[in-house]
C-alpha cells in the first residue's frame, strides 16, 4: 500500500451539518474500497485565488491515508459526480 494525500474542496453555502456528511461520505468511499486513514485535517473556508464553478470561497479538507488503486479509481469516479465537491487532488505522500 502507498501513502497518499487528498485535499478536496467542497462549496462554501454547505452547513455544518451537512458538510459533515458528505465529508464522512467521500472518506467512507476510501475506506470501502480498502484505504486506511491516517490523518484528517480540516483547513475550514478559505477564499479562491480565481473562481471556481462560480464560486468564490470553499471549506478545504486533507485526508493522509494509505491504499491501493481500487479506492483512488472508486474515488475519483464517484467524486466527480457529487455536486457539493468543488474540486480535489490526489498526490503520492512522500
Amino acid at each position: 500500500m502507498k501513502k497518499y494525500e487528498l485535499m478536496y474542496i467542497l462549496r462554501a453555502d454547505l452547513d455544518d451539518e451537512t458538510r459533515g456528511t458528505v465529508a464522512e461520505g467521500l472518506h467512507k468511499i476510501l475506506t470501502d474500497n480498502g484505504a486506511l486513514i491516517d490523518e484528517v485535517i480540516d483547513w475550514g473556508l478559505r477564499d479562491f485565488a480565481y473562481l471556481i464553478n462560480d464560486e468564490l470561497r470553499g471549506y478545504y479538507t486533507i485526508v493522509k491515508f494509505s491504499s491501493d488503486a481500487p479506492a483512488l479509481n472508486e474515488f475519483e469516479r464517484l467524486s466527480k459526480h457529487n455536486e457539493n465537491v468543488l474540486r480535489h487532488l490526489i498526490v503520492v505522500d512522500q
